[in-house]
């Protein structure tokens, strides 16, 4: 089974928390035990939680694209730019090694095409090529629309305007719709042909977009507020807007994400709280085909605050036994593992060589 995952910190952990992808779970857990990563400086990744994603443990457990994210921390506008292209080149490094590393770059509907093919035709999890798509998580690295080309050259294909709130509109715990600016930038993002991600947008700013933005879109990492009530997840009359525009809505797989109720060092959570969040989804689409997966592992979570059967990144396809076992059939678990974000990405992805002007 081709998995997807819609979202994933790489190159923030690699250059903020000494967590190479390259490494392997174990290999990184038994460097941590020797020197522990608790201090560094990131306020927002669980660093002290346990280390749940290495490019071995992506090959094993088949998870054959990632949506790697360019995500910074507010500050100075100079640093803030720096940083997310010190997150772009960490990405191009590891497609530069591609003969080790096995990673790829996905930036046209092409690539998407062979990483599928060459998956499929892998004779073990080590030969797996793995697909990672560029997806920017807050644009304030982006200092102007007019510069959005240069990060299109780069392979940016995927942009969420905002995280706690931003300069080109509202966002998780600071409401509001988009500014000047922002609607300046979704209509650059249009021009390009590039993917929204709705997720962390803030109210006002869900509705603006799905009103102006004309362009492919999708929900990264975002929950249903019927059973998380925070503006960080959607409500049933955005999740359906969302599928009405073709949308795919990533699940995230942290516990107070997935139940409001868990406290950190609470017990965890169980499968059926993941299921839970997909088949609302489903539900209110009447098909299978917009749910999907947005881990954030190693982002917003790591082992200790995500639902127990998950100990690596290689443990995702156990949503899909789950799945099974709530009667879906294996055309529908196939589309929420990775066919839903393989279809939409397809679609939204330039043919090769070619941009959209």
């Amino acid at each position: 089974m081709f998995i997807v995952d819609a979202h994933e910190d790489i190159a923030f952990n690699a250059l903020h928390g000494d967590r190479d992808v390259r490494r392997s779970t174990a290999e990184q857990r038994a460097r941590e035990a020797r020197q522990p990563t608790t201090g560094s400086d990131s306020p927002v990744t669980n660093l002290d939680d346990t280390v749940m994603i290495g490019l071995p443990d992506l090959k094993r457990g088949g998870v054959g694209l990632v949506c790697s994210t360019i995500f910074t921390l507010p500050g100075e506008q100079n640093i803030v730019t720096a940083d997310a292209w010190s997150q772009a080149r960490y990405y191009h490094d590891l497609a530069a090694g591609t003969d080790v590393t096995g990673v790829r770059l996905i930036s046209t509907r092409s690539d998407l095409e062979s990483l599928t093919r060459d998956f499929d035709a892998a004779t073990t999890p080590d030969a797996r090529p793995t697909g990672f798509l560029l997806l920017m998580e807050g644009a304030d690295p982006i200092r102007e629309p007019a510069e959005l080309e240069q990060w299109y050259d780069a392979g940016l294909r995927v942009i969420g305007p905002t995280w706690r709130g931003s300069r080109y509109c509202g966002g998780t715990g600071s409401p509001g719709g988009f500014t000047d600016i922002g609607r300046a930038l979704l209509d650059e993002m249009a021009r390009l042909g590039m993917v929204l991600d709705f997720s962390h947008m803030a109210d006002d700013a869900v509705w603006e977009a799905l009103e102006r933005y004309p362009g492919p879109i999708i929900a990264s990492h975002t929950n249903c507020r019927k059973y998380t009530p925070t503006d960080r997840h959607f409500t049933d009359e955005q999740i359906k807007a969302i599928i009405a525009r073709d949308g795919v809505i990533g699940v995230v797989l942290h516990n107070s994400f997935l139940d409001p109720q868990w406290t950190r060092g609470a017990p965890p959570l169980q499968l059926d709280v993941v299921v839970r969040h997909l088949d609302r989804v489903c539900q209110l689409a009447g098909d299978a085909r917009h749910s999907g997966i947005g881990s954030d592992f190693d982002g917003g979570a790591g082992v200790q605050s995500t639902p127990a059967p998950f100990d690596t990144v290689a443990d995702l396809a156990r949503i899909a036994d789950a799945l099974r076992d709530h009667g879906y059939t294996s055309a529908d678990i196939t589309g929420i593992m990775g066919g839903n974000f393989v279809r939409a990405f397809t679609s939204a992805l330039p043919a090769e060589g070619a941009k959209q002007r």
